[in-house]
């Protein structure tokens, strides 16, 4: 069946019989797009953001650095989905401002690793929590105990890793049974962790004020700790070296308020999405970003900074919480993460999807992913993301020298983050690149600020991609070889579809 997802009347409620469920109202929007940003990153980034920078003013002022760069980015992702509110997002952004190869390989990557790759990521992350309040649910509690398929490689089943498949597996579902369930769940966990994060923020700068830790930590904003490492081979007590600190640092800021741009992939289903998407990505992200460097300052005003980088298991939150309540906190922060990751994982999920039925659509991904159910979403598509996604949960790393396991996804994703920095730069790239060639095209929203926004997110982007490759080299080449792996599935697909 021919599904056209184009031919939408201006200011119809639905599209024809056939096609998507314009559904999404502009609230509706603004809790996917905070819903996509806040998962468990921010109650537990900023332990290692702080070891790498060493001071409490660095941290800070990474949190700002990567809020400036990420609304930079959202304004100016604004101007591209008023110009071309089409299921897709990114993957079409990139596809009509330089070719469909390289939409291709965003979109490659955000199958195999990015999307899929946080949804299990995000899953895990529920089920390590619920562990908290449920000890049976644990990572060392295995169904099927490990099974190596190479010295450095195991295949396992816990009981915390059933537990991430059986969330993705129920939010796949309830996403496929219509727009109208996902869009249901994605609001009220959506509003229930704003108001945990609101609710931490507020008894940090209240209950939890501390005043020997924040005349630590903001009467000598600038101090670096020494005795901790930072990144290998900088000196952090220098500008130079604080600023290629903070820059490695966002490898961990960027991820927790990353995402932002999915409600972009469902366009079709966003009622005026010519006014509606620009003004949420603005809002969502702007949000997002104050609530997280708020969350900060109240991390700050109740533990000193040694005891943010020593956070059991990075645990910034908890530690946060369990300093205020006493035996209490941790079963707090335990539900409030659960309720966050939860909702993070419905709004990966609902979004995700939609790139792949739109690559589909142009027969650059499997052939039923771009048809809709009779629910009027893309059910195959949704199917295929859960499937891998639950895949991606299943194999471990194995570091003899400890005899301990890790997660694969974990590596994917620190492979990847160089690699989805630059799909952003180029995607922003592409705005400047369809002013030249598409002068007339209609565009009700321009980024305000042009040339200057999209440039300064260029600008600030590359520097950090940069500060990755010399420092972490070895997790961001192997993310250029996954990304370059698409390169010969494009080939056979193209001549697959002749």
């Amino acid at each position: 069946m021919s599904v056209s997802t184009h031919s939408v009347v201006p200011g119809a409620t639905t599209p024809p019989a056939t096609g998507f469920v314009q559904g999404l109202s502009l609230f509706d929007c603004v809790m996917i797009v905070a819903g996509a940003m806040i998962g468990s990153g921010i109650f537990i980034v900023p332990a290692a953001m702080a070891r790498e920078i060493g001071s409490s003013g660095g941290l800070l002022l990474a949190w700002v650095f990567a809020g400036a760069l990420t609304i930079a980015a959202a304004l100016s992702y604004g101007e591209l989905a008023s110009m071309m509110p089409r299921t897709g997002g990114m993957y079409v952004y990139l596809r009509e401002a330089f070719s469909p190869l390289w939409g291709f390989l965003y979109g490659w990557t955000f199958f195999t690793v990015i999307q899929t790759g946080t949804i299990a990521a995000v899953g895990v992350a529920f089920a390590r929590f619920l562990g908290v309040l449920w000890p049976a649910v644990a990572e060392d509690r295995y169904l099927i105990p490990p099974l190596h398929v190479s010295p450095s490689y195991a295949l396992s089943l816990s009981t915390s890793q059933l537990v991430a498949i059986l969330v993705i597996a129920l939010l796949t579902w309830t996403n496929s049974r219509g727009l109208g369930y996902g869009k249901w769940v994605q609001n009220l966990f959506t509003a229930a962790k704003v108001g945990a994060l609101l609710g931490l923020i507020a008894v940090g700068l209240g209950l939890g004020w501390n005043a020997a830790a924040v005349k630590a930590n903001f009467a000598h904003l600038w101090t670096a700790h020494l005795h901790r490492s930072g990144v290998p081979g900088l000196d952090v007590a220098t500008t130079l070296g604080l600023l290629a600190a903070i820059c490695v640092a966002q490898s961990g800021s960027l991820f927790a308020a990353d995402s932002w741009h999915d409600v972009t992939l469902a366009a079709d289903e966003v009622k005026n999405p010519r006014r509606t998407l620009p003004l949420a990505l603005g809002l969502g992200t702007l949000t997002v970003i104050a609530l997280y460097v708020l969350a900060n300052v109240a991390y700050l005003a109740t533990l000193p900074l040694p005891a943010i980088q020593d956070a059991p298991y990075d645990r910034v939150g908890t530690a946060t919480l369990q300093a205020i309540f006493p035996g209490l906190g941790r079963t707090l922060m335990a539900v409030a993460i659960m309720i966050s990751t939860f909702g993070c994982i419905n709004s990966l999920v609902l979004a995700g999807s939609r790139a792949y039925y739109a690559m589909a659509r142009d027969r650059l991904f499997f052939a039923p992913a771009g048809r809709l159910n009779r629910a009027r979403v893309p059910g195959w598509s949704l199917l295929a993301q859960g499937v891998w996604a639950a895949a991606l949960v299943l194999p471990r790393t194995f570091d003899s020298s400890t005899a301990k396991y890790g997660n694969v996804y974990s590596n994917l994703l620190d492979y990847v983050i160089s690699a989805a920095l630059i799909f952003y730069v180029l995607t922003i790239a592409g705005l400047f690149r369809l002013r030249a060639t598409r002068p007339a095209a209609d565009r009700p929203y321009k980024v305000p600020g042009y040339p200057v926004v999209p440039a300064a997110y260029i600008l600030g982007a590359t520097v950090v991609v940069l500060c990755l490759f010399i420092y972490r080299p070895y997790t961001t080449w192997p993310g250029l070889l996954i990304v370059a792996c698409g390169l010969p599935v494009y080939r056979l697909r193209r001549l697959w579809a002749g």
